[in-house]
């Protein structure tokens, strides 16, 4: 696994860890703002061929 590949699962495994502690805590704005992290997380994801696991990484 390159760097680009690693640095990018772990972001997205800290962003997901966010995301649930922001619904966790009623956070709505925070919700959203992670979300939308997350999405483009993926995004990028599949545009370079890395499979993010559909529960996660």
């Amino acid at each position: 696994m390159d760097a680009f590949t690693a640095g990018l699962l772990q972001r997205i495994r800290a962003t997901e860890s966010d995301l649930t502690r922001a619904r966790d805590e009623g956070d709505d704005f925070l919700v959203e703002v992670e979300q939308g992290e997350l999405d483009d997380l993926r995004r990028l994801a599949a545009e370079h061929g890395v499979e993010v696991g559909a529960s996660g990484v």
